[in-house]
């Protein structure tokens, strides 16, 4: 299937019983608890085995979930308006993250030299909502640009050979065009409107998997937290598993986790239940309803099933 060409190779582990599939995405936020997990023997601990595949952006994986290909997958910030539309269920807050940037090159030093110009954004996604939270605070539209939809891939490539002025994108992959491009611009970045919004990045579960399996939901929420726990207190080793997995140097994954907020278990827990999570939910509704990818505000309690992810550890 085309849906599942975005996925590159799949790992398994564990043994008996309860196979789940899982999404991710070659980062530190979307691949390190899945490198946790595999090396520490978790999902084995929790009788699951797990099938785990890659995929290049979180719309893909909720897309695979609706579709019955994939039961749990990883979103970044960009992707949230999907569960908030009833498409999937938000069953974990991983972190929060400040890796999305308003690339240019060289010359363009602000975002009304972007007027007319060729920017590149991967639809749906976190470097959609940068580029989209810019613009406004410029007083700028979609409009002024001639803004062209590529997958991350192709916007590597098409910014390293300057077929395009700017992008809406992330890092990792913005390091590898800044090797081919050092003196690019960064024209925005998450940390410029986090009095605005916070960016939380989330596993997310199929309906039907939540509904219908609530025992193998609960077994994965049990092996995140304590990859979670593991993570915030050993993140060294976190880095050095992430990095083994993703088959990356450690430099690129610690660079990479640098531009993100690690939450502990016990913190995700108290922001959980003292309304913190759907306080940022909220407010990434407000920006998706201007944005238009939401008709309407939506009351995460609808789509965030924080009493699972509360529940599992107990």
């Amino acid at each position: 299937m085309a849906l599942l060409a975005a996925c590159g190779g799949g790992s398994s582990s564990g043994g008996s019983s309860d196979k789940v599939r899982f999404g991710y995405i070659n980062d530190f936020n979307g691949a390190s608890l899945i490198a946790i997990a595999e090396a520490k023997g978790l999902w084995k601990k929790h009788g699951l085995s797990a099938d785990a595949k890659v995929f290049t952006n979180g719309p893909l994986q909720i897309q695979a979930l609706g579709t019955d290909n994939l039961d749990f997958g990883y979103i970044g910030p960009g992707a949230m308006w999907l569960p908030a539309s009833g498409q999937a269920k938000v069953v974990a807050v991983n972190t929060l993250g400040n890796s999305d940037r308003v690339l240019a090159q060289p010359g363009i030093t602000s975002m009304q030299q972007l007027k007319g110009k060729t920017v590149a954004v991967p639809e749906g996604t976190s470097g959609d909502m940068i580029l989209s939270l810019a613009l406004e605070k410029a007083g700028m539209t979609k409009d002024d640009l001639k803004v062209v939809p590529m997958d991350p891939s192709t916007i590597v490539s098409a910014f390293s050979s300057k077929q395009v002025d700017g992008a809406g994108f992330w890092y990792p992959a913005a390091a590898t065009i800044k090797k081919q491009i050092p003196d690019l611009v960064e024209l925005a970045k998450n940390a410029d409107f986090e009095k605005e919004v916070s960016f939380p990045t989330a596993f997310v579960a199929g309906n039907k998997v939540v509904k219908e399996q609530p025992e193998k939901t609960k077994k994965v929420l049990a092996v995140l937290r304590e990859a979670m726990a593991f993570r915030a207190e050993h993140t060294d080793e976190a880095i050095e598993l992430t990095a083994d997995k993703l088959k990356i140097p450690v430099e690129q994954v610690e660079a990479d986790a640098a531009n993100n907020k690690v939450l502990g278990v016990e913190e995700l827990d108290r922001l959980t239940r003292d309304g913190t999570v759907v306080t940022w939910l909220k407010g990434m509704n407000d920006y998706f309803v201007d944005a238009g990818k939401l008709k309407k505000p939506v009351d995460p309690k609808t789509y965030y099933t924080g009493d699972l992810f509360t529940g599992a550890g107990k």
